[in-house]
């Protein structure tokens, strides 16, 4: 239903950076490089990183953020752990959660704009 995404950075080349890290941990490649647009994704661009360089950081209580799914437990690993290499911050460590229709395992950070991002599986950790 959804297909695409932007997320507003105020440094473009920086968030391409972490997010080409962190992105490729998912299965996504940086795809176009435009002025102004950076797009991301496995097949087409998918997530877009946009230049708005005059906005403040994302604040913390907006209740916004991207869920990006993952394919395994590994890969939510991954993602996090090159969030905190890239100059992200934790804003939930991977692990069980519970949701409406049932449990998941995810990992939530934050982007060095402040974007909350998560990425989430819900194939069953192993017991």
């Amino acid at each position: 239903m959804i297909d695409h995404v932007s997320v507003a950075v105020r440094d473009l080349d920086g968030s391409a950076r972490f997010y080409e890290a962190l992105l490729g941990t998912l299965g996504y490649t940086k795809l176009v490089t435009r002025p102004g647009t950076v797009g991301f994704g496995k097949k087409y661009p998918e997530l877009w990183l946009n230049a708005r360089p005059g906005m403040t950081p994302a604040d913390a209580d907006t209740g916004s953020h991207i869920c990006l799914r993952a394919s395994s437990v590994e890969m939510v690993q991954a993602f996090h752990a090159a969030a905190m290499q890239g100059g992200g911050r934790s804003d939930g460590a991977p692990g069980p959660r519970q949701a409406a229709l049932g449990p998941y395992y995810a990992a939530f950070i934050r982007d060095p704009e402040g974007n909350k991002i998560e990425a989430a599986t819900f194939v069953a950790p192993p017991a």
